[in-house]
């Protein structure tokens, strides 16, 4: 696949390492422009280019931005894509977001009411970046992890599952979209080293607290 990556953090570059790794052509930007990222090239292997050139790349596109920058991305050419969002919500980082504070809405269905012609699935999310490096594990292993996805879409959640299992990791499917809350910061599934079926049991837990 050509995978289009917004953002150049921690996230962005690990997931463009281990696609690049996987055998996918991957773009990687940010909002500061390709001079800033002239290294990765070398270093990853990937290309690099401005957003726009990204998610025109991109035959699917990740978005790794802080949240609160969610609306930087640009709508018109992913339109029809695939969207995986990766991104969490920290209001000590993105500012208090009321629709979030108060249940109405989760984090992938913000980015969804802004890229409405998009297809969009939450993934990548609920795993440190070392683990994701580190923790890959081949089919059968009894220590193999999982990791959590949530669409509206069967086809965009089965690219997530995909990559998930390029990168050997097993994948448990939450649901549609508005269950993303359920593997995000504060539940027993986020960023927690679990097998498939202790994940599956730690979704199945989660409640959301009190607003």
């Amino acid at each position: 696949m050509k995978i289009g990556i917004i953002g150049a953090g921690f996230v962005g570059r690990t997931i463009a390492t281990l696609a690049v790794r996987a055998g996918h052509q991957v773009m990687v930007s940010n909002s500061r422009g390709p001079q800033t990222l002239f290294s990765l090239r070398a270093l990853i292997g990937c290309e690099i280019g401005t957003v726009d050139e990204a998610v025109r790349f991109g035959e699917i596109a990740v978005v790794a931005v802080p949240l609160s920058a969610y609306r930087t991305v640009p709508v018109a050419p992913l339109a029809g894509k695939i969207v995986i969002d990766t991104d969490n919500y920290y209001p000590e980082r993105d500012g208090h977001i009321s629709e979030l504070d108060r249940h109405e809405t989760t984090t992938s269905e913000l980015l969804a009411a802004h890229l409405p012609h998009s297809r969009i699935v939450k993934a990548f999310n609920a795993v440190r970046m070392t683990d994701l490096e580190q923790d890959s594990r081949p089919v059968g292993s009894p220590e193999r992890l999982a990791l959590p996805l949530a669409g509206d879409d069967p086809q965009a959640k089965a690219v997530a599952a995909q990559l998930y299992q390029e990168f050997c990791f097993d994948t448990v499917d939450a649901g549609p979209l508005s269950e993303g809350w359920r593997f995000e910061n504060g539940t027993p599934a986020y960023c927690a080293r679990l097998n498939k079926l202790d994940l599956e049991k730690a979704l199945a837990v989660a409640v959301r607290s009190t607003p």
